[in-house]
């Protein structure tokens, strides 16, 4: 495979039209794609996306991180020593709600507070809610909406990465349709230059009136301006195609040269592959397509919220217990509340909880708005399935008719073809055989483009599946 990032990808865009010479690029469908995955910003920008999401997640479990706080400090006035004061604390936060803590004071001096202890003492505490934040509390709810946020963004991003890819994958084969419409309309012109040097041979020798070279001359000019114009239509897609086209480094290619195809439409992997996929697709579970894991993790966002609000409608009641020790005494814990022990008890009720029942609805209400987004979408989804399937199946029928049509104008071309060297026709009705099969032949790029795009639609719908 070649190696793309070496390649400076150029488009000449001639005056003249000109034949594809050595110096012409040619391109794969397979390689094309994998630079839009491997370079394109957007896709490179999708992945970013989700390592912020995953930083989040970091960030959420910061909150349950032990805090360790350490002050030093002395105050001395007309020499005399109030105090001088060294104190080292521990902090941890748990799962549930309960906050550990322990330290080490030490005080000395000579003007301090009846409150103080002189010396070094020991502290260990915990401090529960028996209420509020007992159950859920706002750092477990954080954690948990920001593991459901990764989720969603991944599901996002990947439903982003695949209609970039989609968007590609169409402009590819539109290209590559564009390129094959312009060889057919040069080997119609082919046909017609070599048609006119007959044609004047046979007038020459007198077996044709002149009025038949104009005639020819007329066709074939109208050809040519038909490849031109094919000409400029292939120019077009390959500045379309060449919108996927980046390096390594996020930066669009410079055109310079023509690039070609280097595969035929009737080489995609559609013709192949379309009963396996549309088997495939009836086998998926709709559920775990990105679109409605998308709302299933927003679901999880929102229940997350609805339970942190549900804590706001009870009261505020928590207990403190700090265990004391003086340096150098004997530790004596046991009984907790005779010796050495400090406890309090903090209650906190709002009267009328306006707010915080209004935040609780609020919640509720964003819950019920989502399931209705959910179903729709699903819907939507299962419509498209529908549709997707309905168009590959037809267009795949279409093809095969429009083939049987092009070799029945091939043989009335043919036939006419042979009438008119016998003298029993006229360049006319060759011309109008002519035309008969070049629009066929255009029909059928047309159907096969159309095939390739149902089916791409199907493809990357299916990618948006959910490994199971």
């Amino acid at each position: 495979m070649i190696k793309f990032n070496n390649i400076v990808f150029t488009l000449m865009l001639l005056i003249s039209i000109a034949g594809f010479g050595q110096d012409t690029l040619r391109m794969s469908h397979n390689e094309f794609i994998s630079i839009v995955k491997s370079y394109h910003p957007l896709a490179y920008n999708y992945r970013l996306q989700n390592q912020i999401a995953e930083a989040e997640i970091q960030k959420a479990r910061g909150n349950f991180d032990p805090l360790v706080d350490a002050k030093n400090g002395s105050k001395t006035i007309d020499g005399t020593e109030y105090y001088k004061q060294t104190n080292v604390g521990l902090e941890i936060p748990t799962w549930y709600g309960i906050e550990l803590n322990g330290s080490y004071n030490y005080i000395n001096g000579q003007k301090l507070n009846n409150s103080d202890t002189r010396g070094g003492l020991y502290q260990f505490g915990v401090t529960v809610p028996l209420a509020k934040n007992l159950l859920y509390d706002t750092r477990r709810a954080l954690l948990d909406q920001a593991k459901s946020a990764l989720q969603m963004t991944q599901a996002e991003q990947k439903l982003l990465t695949n209609e970039l890819l989609l968007n590609a994958d169409n402009a590819y084969w539109n290209w590559v349709r564009m390129y094959e419409e312009y060889l057919l309309q040069s080997r119609t012109v082919a046909i017609n230059e070599d048609r006119l040097i007959l044609t004047k041979k046979t007038y020459e020798y007198g077996e044709r009136a002149a009025i038949d070279t104009t005639e020819v001359v007329s066709q074939l000019q109208s050809y040519e301006v038909e490849k031109q114009d094919a000409y400029l239509k292939f120019i077009k897609a390959t500045q379309e195609l060449s919108v996927f086209l980046w390096t390594e480094n996020q930066q669009p290619y410079d055109v310079e040269q023509l690039i070609i195809p280097s595969q035929k439409i009737t080489q995609a992997e559609s013709y192949e592959n379309y009963g396996v996929l549309l088997a495939l697709i009836d086998q998926r579970d709709i559920n775990r397509h990105a679109a409605l894991q998308y709302y299933q993790q927003k679901f999880n966002i929102l229940e997350s919220q609805r339970r942190l609000k549900r804590q706001s409608l009870l009261p505020k009641l928590d207990f403190t217990y700090n265990f004391f020790n003086k340096e150098s005494y004997e530790t004596e814990l046991l009984p907790l509340f005779e010796n050495n022990y400090q406890y309090g008890l903090k209650l906190e009720i709002p009267i009328f909880l306006r707010q915080a029942r209004a935040d609780y609805q609020i919640a509720k209400y964003k819950i019920e708005q989502n399931q209705f987004d959910a179903d729709y979408k699903q819907q939507e989804l299962n419509a498209k399935i529908t549709a997707y399937k309905n168009e590959v199946i037809s267009y795949q029928s279409q093809i095969n008719l429009m083939q049987s049509n092009i070799e029945n104008y091939k043989r009335l071309l043919n036939a006419e073809e042979i009438r008119f060297s016998n003298g029993e026709s006229s360049l006319f009705l060759i011309n109008t055989r002519e035309n008969k099969l070049l629009e066929a032949e255009q029909k059928l790029l047309d159907l096969r483009l159309k095939f390739i795009n149902s089916y791409n639609q199907l493809k990357w719908f299916n990618e948006n599946f959910e490994v199971n």
